[in-house]
């Protein structure tokens, strides 16, 4: 046997010690809890698998799992990489697949769940989702949470790094996994690291716009690998073959370009004796396959059309060799570097590259040969992805009824693992391969109808809404009427399809109402029910409710006739809804409680989640804030057992528990619930948690990091309007905070303007004018400071018009419970009560009915509140009122933290010589009275008599009097002069003016907003 040139993992690393200094770094950072991600890019054979295998060598402690993908129709299996780790994980003895019952779905030898496959599934989907979500599939949803559990549970024993390598070639369903787990990086001690070939990323590969997506995450980093330098490939080539001449060495380096793979490649050649070494890699590689026996070149063949990786029994079976004949072949194959032995009897091809040379150089007979050889075998395999690989041979081979059986088959098991977009390739394969396959052969049950519906709800729930509506579309041009439960079935799944789009309605309500036609006179079935329910739902949402209330009813009497109990769930929450625009309370608690009760029963998730959310958001609208703390907590706690944190329910209810803990005082426990603050946010997900955990960053006083979020998530509005109007009134209040009322009323504006796009009158834009009145307030009491008339009048006229936009869009909006509930009358009363501090004090009538409208159970602003109504009470002289508001407001202030209530608390009290709190005696005696000290800090802020006087309601004369003693303490015959003897003398510690305003701009409540 010809001699054997070593390989580059034989030899130490040559000229990568700035990549790995980053890789090594990256694992430093994971290993203290700080989570990342590195996406190692580089061409095909640069070097990168060698990398990451020298990382994960030099590891230390951590937890190393690897997974590979391959290229479609190597593999049957979804999620390929993540199954790979998996394994990995459970050789460990680190899985328990019953606290995760999920992660089965990533373990070939468990079988899958029975009966979940895209026509049944469709029954289980809630009737209306909020806005415009997307479907979701649920065991997609289980699985990615589960995925992230798990990495999250190793990584708090030891450091995870976790290598995902050719993602070139990774499916959707991997790419979505991928995205999840990326946007998820936060202080897990994990780093991942995913390579991919550059090369292979023409301008419509589909990783392309997830790479773009990726490397915006601020967890993540982009790694790219070069081609070695010339004098790095000379000492490459020497180190891997030291007895070659130097001429030689030189003409490999220089014909390698720098790239490792094609150097060990080229010295193959010449080690073994060929001095012609040939120009092109394919030549290169063929060459070492050339220097094979007869028999291993067959079997190299025999495995290339394989695939990448090849079992040693299939591979024995569909070359025809017997044991001891395949031992010997595959052990030349093994030792010449060609195959390498990976896990349980299956061999690999070292480098895909090899793999391909060979592939491509078979003959077309001799291939749909072997491909043919493969099905065959395949055609009698129960394992998990022998489906999707019989279909790639068969379609290989030609054989198409046999393609277009397999192709339904794995759709269906894809379904089944949680990967609705591979299920969507198999069955659009099967779509093409319909008319081109004779009616006699194929498969027995299986209708163009059925498929059509399986492909529509398979598009919708990977994310493709438009396919889903084109699928179902012409599902409707093939309904055959003879069947009409079927024909009914595929109507309301159009119906659904439609839903989650804009400007369908019509389209929408058609398709619902053939579905209607061809059930109506039928007795009671699951399908019956559902049409009603969706109905219902459309009609609900349409303001349609006397008709919606008799649909709903329908349906719930269909349902429990066919036992179809999700059917009644959804029906008996939409009963609910109906039940509260005409005042009737509790019918509409116990309509969404037997709701979810009935949705539990049923084990139908996704519905029960869907009626927790009304449940809570029923007590929510009536001011019941502890109940409905109550219903959102066990609803989370539900979505969480299930696997379903982070469906469109799971994530209502997560945010509806983060803003209700914020208004209760639970502010600790809102930060919990929201995703941690201070990062980016990608996706509209994290983008609506982050977005209602700006409340409690910005009334903690946390503001830096608060105007990071809010600055950045002004670039997500378009993903959800709740971001708009949430963050449009947080970032107002933090402007008004900072002393940058222009700022507030600027983006009062901007959420405002945004919200119209929805709708001219929306119910949020109350709160957000009353915060828009308070910034102009501040505007007005500058320009009256100056002086400035004309810069006055126009504040005030512009705070009139946003507190008359609040009375107006409270009478012209549409409350879902038929009434404005006592959050709109709060923020409405704090809206009149702002507007009437444009031109003084405030009136302490309105500010009192504003602190009782806040009394549901919203302490922070009914707390903003009792300090506004001290102002009031102390601009009529009614000292000792305003002194109990003040000790109230700065007991809630001292409880939640409010660093920024408690300072503009603080202010107020000093000037108005009101002891909020116990004081420790001072280190040394202050020469000066309580109110002389008022004075002079007002003094040193720019302010004249006039103004000192109105800011601590006493006359322009008293302050005269009390700044001549104040000067005569100091020694000063001017002000400026006693203002900076203060200060020499550590008598005077004012902070520093925020937001870099000039300290003559700074009036009485110019830190501090409207709440």
């Amino acid at each position: 046997m010809p001699g054997v040139a070593r390989i580059g993992s034989g030899i130490p690393l040559v000229a990568r010690s700035r990549e790995m200094t980053r890789l090594r770094a990256a694992l430093d950072d994971a290993a203290r809890g700080e989570a990342g991600a590195i996406l190692l890019a580089g061409d095909a054979g640069v070097g990168k698998t060698r990398l990451v295998d020298e990382l994960a060598a030099t590891a230390g402690d951590a937890l190393v799992l690897n997974g590979r993908c391959l290229d479609v129709g190597e593999t049957g299996l979804p999620y390929l990489p993540f199954t790979e780790a998996l394994g990995q994980v459970r050789q460990a003895g680190l899985l328990d697949v019953a606290a995760r019952p999920a992660l089965g779905l990533l373990l070939p030898e468990l079988a899958l769940p029975a009966g979940h496959d895209g026509s049944t599934s469709v029954s289980g989907l809630p009737s209306h989702l909020i806005g415009r979500r997307p479907e979701q599939d649920v065991g997609q949803l289980q699985l990615f949470d589960a995925v992230h559990g798990l990495l999250g549970e190793l990584a708090e024993e030891r450091p995870v790094l976790l290598v995902l390598e050719d993602l070139h070639w990774a499916d959707a369903s991997t790419r979505y996994l991928l995205s999840f787990l990326f946007s998820r990086l936060r202080a897990q001690r994990l780093l991942i690291v995913g390579t991919y070939r550059s090369d292979d990323l023409h301008r419509s590969h589909p990783l392309r716009p997830l790479l773009n997506e990726l490397v915006r995450l601020p967890a993540v980093q982009r790694l790219d690998l070069t081609p070695l330098s010339a004098i790095d490939a000379r000492s490459f080539v020497a180190a891997l073959a030291d007895d070659l001449p130097d001429d030689v060495v030189l003409e490999v380096a220089e014909r390698s370009d720098g790239n490792p793979f094609f150097a060990e490649e080229l010295i193959a050649v010449a080690c073994c004796g060929d001095r012609e070494v040939p120009w092109t890699l394919a030549e290169v590689l063929l060459a070492r396959i050339e220097g094979l026996s007869p028999d291993a070149q067959r079997l190299v063949r025999v495995a290339s059309v394989g695939g990448r990786s090849v079992r040693h029994d299939l591979l024995r079976d569909v070359a025809g060799m017997d044991e001891v004949g395949l031992d010997g072949v595959l052990r030349e194959a093994v030792q010449h570097h060609v195959l390498v032995v990976d896990g349980a009897e299956v061999y690999t091809f070292r480098h895909a590259l090899l793999r391909e040379a060979v592939y491509h150089d078979l003959l077309p007979g001799e291939r749909v040969r072997l491909h043919s050889a493969y099905a065959d075998r395949l055609a009698s395999s129960d394992d998990r992805g022998a489906a999707a690989a019989l279909a790639h041979h068969s379609l290989e081979a030609h054989d198409l009824p046999r393609a277009l059986r397999a192709s339904v088959d794995a759709g269906q098991e894809a379904r089944a693992a949680g990967a609705p977009a591979e299920s969507l390739r198999h069955l659009e394969q099967a779509l093409k391969l319909w008319h081109a396959v004779p009616a006699d052969q194929r498969p027995p049950g299986l209708t163009e109808l059925s498929l059509l519906r399986s492909a529509s709800w398979a598009a919708g729930t990977a994310g493709q809404p438009e396919r889903a509506i084109a699928f179902a579309r012409t599902g409707t041009t093939v309904i055959d009427e003879s069947d009409p439960e079927e024909a009914a079935v595929m109507w309301r799944r159009f119906a659904q399809a439609l839903q989650v789009l804009d400007g369908t309605e019509d389209e929408k309500y058609h398709a619902v109402e053939e579905a209607w036609r061809l059930v109506r006179d039928r007795p009671a079935s699951p399908a019956r029910a559902w049409v009603l329910a969706v109905w219902a739902a459309c009609l609900r949402h349409d303001r349609k409710y006397v008709e919606a209330r008799q649909r709903a009813e329908m349906a719930v009497a269909d349902g429990r006739t066919a036992c179809a109990e999700s059917a009644v769930a959804d029906a008996l929450t939409t009963l609910g809804l109906l039940d509260e625009p005409e005042g009737q309370v509790s019918r509409a608690h116990e309509h969404l409680t037997a709701a979810v009760e009935c949705a539990m029963q049923a084990d139908a998730v996704s519905t029960e989640l869907r009626a927790r959310y009304f449940l809570g958001l029923h007590h929510y609208d009536l001011g019941e804030l502890d109940e409905a703390g109550r219903v959102f907590d066990e609803g989370v706690a539900r979505a969480k057992a299930t696997g379903l944190t982070w469906s469109s329910f799971g994530l209502e209810l997560r945010i509806l528990q983060v803003l209700t803990r914020y208004y209760r005082g639970e502010w600790d426990g809102a930060a919990t619930a929201a995703e941690p603050p201070g990062l980016r946010v990608s996706s509209t997900v994290s983008a609506r948690l982050a977005a209602a955990g700006t409340h409690v960053a910005v009334s903690r006083g946390e503001f830096e990091q608060a105007e990071r979020m809010i600055r950045e998530l002004r670039q997500d509005w378009h993903r959800d309007l709740q971001i708009a109007l949430i963050t449009g009134g947080t970032g107002a209040e933090l402007a008004l905070w900072r002393g940058r009322p222009e700022l507030a009323v600027d983006r009062v504006a901007d959420a405002i303007s945004w919200s119209r796009k929805e709708g001219e009158w929306m119910l949020a834009g109350i709160r957000l004018a009353a915060l828009g009145v308070a910034g102009h307030v501040e505007i007005a009491a500058r320009a009256r400071r100056r002086k400035d008339h004309a810069a006055e009048e126009q504040a005030v006229l512009a705070g009139r018009e946003l507190a008359e936009y609040a009375r107006t869009t409270a009478e012209m909006g549409s409350p879902r419970s038929g009434e404005l509930g006592p959050e709109g009358r709060a923020w409405l009363a704090r809206a009149a009560a702002e507007e009437s501090r444009l031109t003084g004090a405030g009136d302490p009538d309105l500010w009192r009915g504003a602190v009782d409208g806040f009394g549901f159970g919203s302490v922070f602003e009914q707390a903003v509140c009792r300090w506004r109504l001290a102002e009031a009470l102390l601009g009529a002289d009614r000292r000792d009122e305003a002194a109990a508001q003040l000790r109230l407001a700065s007991a809630v202030a001292d409880e939640l933290g409010a660093a920024p209530l408690r300072e503009a608390l603080d202010v107020v009290a000093r000037r108005a010589r009101v002891a909020l709190r116990d004081v420790d005696p001072r280190d040394r005696v202050d020469p000066f009275t309580p109110r002389e000290r008022s004075v002079l800090e007002l003094v040193a802020l720019g302010r004249t008599n006039r103004q000192v006087g109105e800011e601590l309601y006493i006359s322009e004369k008293t302050v005269s009097v009390h700044l001549s003693r104040i000067m005569s303490k100091l020694g000063a015959s001017r002000r400026a002069e006693a203002v900076a003897n203060a200060f020499d003398r550590g008598l005077l510690d004012l902070p520093g003016p925020p937001g870099g305003q000039e300290p003559s701009d700074l009036g009485t409540s110019a830190r501090h907003p409207a709440g």
